[in-house]
């Protein structure tokens, strides 16, 4: 197998006539109408699996990752070789498949995704502001509170 790899999957139809094939995952002759071709072999369905989670890779979507002689999908291909970074706002590790929010150069935790004043959430179709490397909202960007001013109305 070649080394970091991203390889689709198909499903493909066994024609009548055509004499059976062998599953790569079991050896087994493929009897089934419909087998999956991965990695120029193929496969019974229930065969081609993550080696990290057992996950059904035909079932799962259509690309899974080959490194190091295994055979991943998308999660735990990221889980052990994807890049980790940290989060702009609260300074932890966000891990490689973990879903995430970007403003400019900073990426964030969904959750951490927030005015930073007043921790208000942004729903989609907000509008927020990065000044001085900080999340706000258009109440606290347009309300100056950055600019040395304490005093801040709750909203």
């Amino acid at each position: 197998m070649v080394l970091d790899k991203e390889e689709s999957v198909s499903f493909v139809s066994l024609p009548s006539r055509e004499k059976t094939r062998g599953c790569a995952g079991c050896n087994g002759k493929i009897r089934d109408r419909f087998m999956l071709q991965a990695l120029d072999r193929y496969w019974h369905e229930d065969c081609l699996k993550c080696a990290c989670c057992d996950c059904h890779l035909g079932r799962m979507g259509s690309t899974l990752y080959t490194r190091a002689n295994l055979i991943l999908c998308r999660r735990d291909y990221l889980r052990l070789f994807g890049v980790t970074g940290n989060c702009a706002a609260c300074s932890k590790m966000i891990p490689a498949f973990e879903m995430v929010m970007r403003a400019r150069d900073n990426v964030y935790h969904l959750d951490c995704f927030a005015c930073q004043l007043c921790r208000q959430r942004f729903c989609v179709g907000d509008k927020f502001f990065l000044k001085n490397n900080m999340i706000l909202c258009q109440l606290d960007y347009e309300g100056g509170h950055l600019n040395g001013s304490t005093e801040r109305q709750p909203h």
